[in-house]
């Protein structure tokens, strides 16, 4: 910030000599007066108007300078806090995610980060050569005329009271101002997010009427607080009225009286009207301060949010990774809520192909997302190859998980570029090869422009079971010793999920592999089968002893063959 500092101290020095020359102009006035009224007393009033002339060519040249000096410095500390926002954004977890609502969160970035750029820029501008202006002002009106100076600015303290206490109204309206138009950019975002799904129910008429109620509550709030800024504006005009009423009766009699001369009485005129503008322009500074104010407090909520998953403060030494894991005692429950899994004791050799089947809601996502720490772990009761995961860098421990989530996300850029951001700098080869493993390489190959093809925004012009095998061959391409698959079978058909077990089955190697799914034809070549039901393991074992055993492993097989068997017909 040191660079914004100096542009601020650069600002302010050029605001010094900007207003020198606006407070000469005043001066020079009085001396025309006085040229006019004893003509050879001094220089002719050619010789003032040419140099009222320069002084204001000079005031507004550096003007120039001083307000892009300024403003500047706020939109440079914009980008700044724009970039660290965004930072902070990336490095806070799950939790604060699942607690945030997405259009709130772009609001910040936009919105208030706007309201702050405002307040650093043109309001403390404003500020600074307000406060210039009348120091300055006053201090010649007073050598001009104590009394007169005194009369002038009378009215002004009942000013300064009545915009305090519209001002912190304004602070109020303007936070929840902010808040409702973060509602309103969580509406758009969403029903723009949900555009298939409104249409395919029929609910525009509905989403429409809901967007209404909002943006009507967002206008009700906005006039509010239009209404307090309207206020203001006329509490000035009427002091600045008053007070140049007074000097126009007062000074006139002091000018008849003799008591100050007529160059006097038009250079403090001339002052008093340069205080007009600052006076009234610092009802709208004020409004920029409650309004950057009441933005920089959301935006400081997030910078200021707690990270509930962090770095140990003296991580263990990287290490190579086997995949040896082991639950000891884990219960975990997501916030304030009920556990979701209760007691799990587990233990996975490296290299082990392990399947996790259940009913929803069981628990087998939470399950697998602890072993990224994903969310937070308890001490002491998650291991890797030993080593308590909370004593790992978890930039180290996250590089070794290839972890494929239930909905595999995509970026808004090609096909290529969503597979490579599996390994940074991967080769064609290896990019093409990992499509491969996933069953993808043919219908990509089948696209217009191949690996070029942009997916869209969450890769909308691909197929559910698309994206799944795009979000399977990053996850491949990273090449990681633990490889975590999530239900990421779901949306294609089983010749197509044959095919894929097929082709992982030659990848697996070594690895140690969880594999989660709703269908037990993807987790019959595990090794172990964890059987879950609300938050415990229930059964585990061999494909092959769990049939035997004829508990809900077997009664989950002879319901999904009935189900096969019936849709043959």
């Amino acid at each position: 910030m040191l660079g914004c500092r100096n542009a601020y101290l650069l600002g302010g020095f050029l605001l010094l000599f900007t207003n020198a020359f606006a407070l000469f102009i005043p001066w020079l006035l009085k001396l025309a007066v006085q040229s006019f009224q004893h003509p050879g007393s001094g220089r002719p009033p050619e010789v003032y108007a040419g140099l009222i002339i320069l002084a204001a060519l000079l005031n507004g040249v550096i003007r120039i300078f001083s307000r892009t000096t300024m403003l500047n410095a706020g939109r440079t500390i914009e980008f700044r806090i724009r970039e660290e926002l965004y930072a902070k954004l990336l490095a806070l977890d799950l939790p604060y995610f699942s607690r945030e609502r997405t259009g709130d969160i772009l609001s910040r970035f936009s919105n208030d980060l706007t309201n702050v750029r405002m307040l650093l820029g043109f309001g403390v501008q404003s500020s600074v050569n307000t406060c210039i202006l009348y120091a300055a002002a006053l201090v010649i009106m007073g050598s001009i005329n104590p009394l007169l100076t005194l009369c002038a600015v009378a009215p002004f303290p009942v000013m300064i009271y009545l915009v305090k206490r519209v001002s912190q109204r304004i602070f109020r309206r303007s936070l929840q101002l902010q808040e409702q138009l973060a509602t309103l950019s969580n509406q758009i975002q969403e029903n723009v997010s949900a555009a298939a799904v409104i249409r395919g129910y029929c609910r525009e008429e509905a989403q429409t009427a809901a967007f209404h109620d909002v943006n009507e509550r967002y206008l009700f709030l906005s006039m509010k607080l239009a209404r307090m800024r309207g206020f203001i504006l006329p509490i000035m005009g009427s002091a600045t009225g008053a007070g140049t009423l007074i000097v126009l009766f007062l000074g006139g009699s002091m000018v008849i009286k003799g008591t100050i001369t007529l160059g006097d009485f038009v250079a403090f005129n001339g002052y008093l009207a340069m205080l007009v503008w600052p006076t009234v322009m610092m009802g709208w500074i004020l409004n920029l301060f409650q309004r950057g104010a009441a933005s920089l407090s959301r935006i400081t909520q997030v910078l200021d949010a707690d990270t509930t998953v962090t770095d140990p403060l003296s991580p263990l030494p990287s290490a190579p990774v086997l995949g040896d894991i082991r639950f000891q005692g884990v219960t975990f429950g997501y916030g304030e809520n009920k556990a979701v899994l209760h007691d799990i004791s587990l233990y996975l050799p490296a290299g082990s192909k392990t399947g996790i089947v259940g009913p929803v809601g069981s628990g087998k996502s939470t399950l697998v997302r602890l072993i990224a720490r994903l969310f937070p772990v308890p001490d002491d009761t998650l291991f890797l190859d030993g080593t308590d995961i909370n004593r790992m860098k978890l930039s180290r421990l996250r590089e070794v998980i290839g972890f494929v989530p239930q909905e595999g996300f995509l970026f808004s850029r090609s096909i290529r570029e969503n597979i490579a951001c599996g390994r940074e700098g991967a080769t064609e080869e290896e990019i093409v090869a990992a499509a491969s493993l996933a069953q993808l390489d043919r219908e990509i190959a089948a696209f217009p422009d191949g690996y070029d093809t942009q997916v869209g925004e969450r890769g909308v012009t691909l197929s559910g079971g698309q994206k799944q095998r795009t979000a399977i061959a990053r996850a491949l391409l990273a090449d990681p010793p633990i490889l975590i698959l999530d239900d990421p079978l779901s949306s294609v058909d089983a010749a197509t999920e044959a095919a894929i077990l097929s082709g992982l089955a030659t990848y697996y190697g070594t690895r140690s592999v969880i594999i989660v799914s709703h269908r037990l034809s993807a987790v019959q070549g595990c090794d172990l089968i964890l059987v879950m039901e609300e938050g415990r393991i229930v059964e585990q074992g061999s494909p092959a002893e769990l049939l035997a055993r004829g508990g809900r492993y077997a009664a989950l097989y002879h319901e999904q063959q009935l189900r096969q068997e019936i849709q043959r017909f």
